[in-house]
C-alpha cells in the first residue's frame, strides 16, 4: 500500500465520532513502537515529521524508514510535516514524497495567515497533497515552536469561515487551552478545554476536520519514572484523557501526540540503564523503550482516540 493523504482518514473519523492519532517521529524505535502497536490494532496512521526531527534525522532516513514501516503494516499511513512555518520547508516536504503539511501562519496576522497559507495550499494542491492551517496559538514549547503565555491565544470561531474559505486548507488546528510540552497545567488545577470555542468552530464548519495540537496526556507513570532515576521533572498536569475522547466525539479528527512518546522513551531507558549500570549496547535499553511506546500508543489507540478497527 503506498503512502495516503488524510482525506479518506478525516472523513472516516467525523462521521465515526473518533480520532487519528498524529504521532511525532524521530528516529527508528519510535516509528517502529507506534506502527507495531497500530498493525496490532488495525488502526490508521499519521506519522508526522517536525523541522527538528528532520534536521536530526534527515529527510531521506525518516521517509526510508516510514516506508519500511508502510510494507510491514500494510496500512493506511498518511505522512505529515509538523508546524511547518514557511512556504520553502512545506515545498521541500512535499517535493520530498509527504503527503500532508502543515503551514503554521498562527503567529502572523490573519491576512498574512492567509496569504502563506494560500500559497502553500496551492502548491500542494497541484502535487496531490493536502494542507492543515492554524487559528490561535498555543502556549509551549515544542522544537523551534515557543510561545509564550502572554502571547498565546484561543481560536476566535468568527474568523474560521473566512480562513478556510479563502485558503482552501483541508484541515484547521485550533487552540481551545491545549499546550505545547509536557506543562500544560499547573499541579493542583483542574484543566480546562474551551468546548465551547470547538462547539462554535463546529457549526460554523459542519463537516471539517479539526485538528488538536499539544494533545499529550503526560502520564505519570512516565514522569515518576524519569525522577525515580535521577531526573528532576517538576509535576505535570496534562490534558485528561476524557476530554480528548469527547472532542475525538465532535469535530476534532487529528489528534497530536509527541510529549507521551519522549516521556515513555526517555522514562525506560533511564529505568533500564540504572538497574543495568554495566549494560552499554544500545539495543538493550532501546528495545524496552520500544516496547514502552508501543504499549503507550496502544492504549491511545483504543481507550483516548477509538481508532482501532477502523484502518
Amino acid at each position: 500500500m503506498p503512502l495516503v493523504t488524510s482525506t479518506e482518514m478525516f472523513k472516516k473519523a467525523y462521521d465515526g465520532g473518533y480520532a487519528i492519532g498524529a504521532f511525532n517521529v524521530n528516529n527508528m524505535e519510535i516509528i517502529q513502537g507506534i506502527t507495531e502497536a497500530a498493525k496490532e490494532e488495525n488502526a490508521p496512521l499519521i506519522l508526522q515529521v517536525s523541522s527538528g526531527a528532520r534536521k536530526y534525522a534527515n529527510h531521506t532516513y525518516l521517509m526510508k524508514l516510514i516506508e519500511a514501516a508502510v510494507i510491514e503494516t500494510e496500512l493506511p499511513i498518511c505522512v505529515h510535516l509538523d508546524h511547518g512555518d514557511t512556504f520553502e520547508l512545506c515545498k521541500s516536504c512535499i517535493d520530498g514524497g509527504f503527503t500532508s503539511v502543515m503551514i503554521d501562519g498562527s503567529h502572523h496576522p490573519f491576512e498574512e495567515n492567509i496569504r502563506l497559507t494560500k500559497q502553500v495550499v496551492e502548491y500542494a494542491h497541484d502535487h496531490g497533497v493536502v494542507v492543515e492551517g492554524e487559528l490561535g496559538r498555543l502556549e509551549g514549547i515544542e522544537d523551534d515552536v515557543k510561545v509564550s503565555a502572554a502571547d498565546a491565544s484561543y481560536t476566535d470561531p468568527d474568523q474560521v469561515q473566512e480562513f478556510v474559505a479563502r485558503t482552501g486548507v483541508d484541515s484547521l488546528a485550533i487552540a481551545i487551552g491545549t499546550s505545547h510540552g509536557a506543562y500544560k497545567f499547573k499541579p493542583g488545577t483542574k484543566p480546562q478545554l474551551r468546548f465551547d470555542i470547538l462547539e462554535e468552530v463546529q457549526n460554523r464548519l459542519p463537516g471539517f476536520p479539526i485538528v488538536l495540537h499539544g494533545a499529550s496526556s503526560v502520564m505519570p507513570e512516565f514522569v515518576s519514572m524519569i525522577n525515580k532515576y535521577g531526573g528532576d521533572m517538576p509535576d505535570a498536569v496534562g490534558v485528561p484523557e476524557d476530554m480528548l475522547r469527547r472532542a475525538a466525539s465532535m469535530a476534532v479528527c487529528k489528534i497530536n501526540i509527541d510529549s507521551d512518546l519522549r516521556l515513555a522513551m526517555t522514562g525506560t531507558i533511564r529505568k533500564y540503564l540504572a538497574e543495568n549500570p554495566s549494560h552499554f549496547d544500545p539495543r538493550q535499553y532501546l528495545k524496552p523503550a520500544r516496547a514502552a511506546i508501543k504499549e503507550m500508543v496502544r492504549h491511545k489507540l483504543v481507550h483516548v482516540l477509538g481508532c482501532n478497527g477502523k484502518a
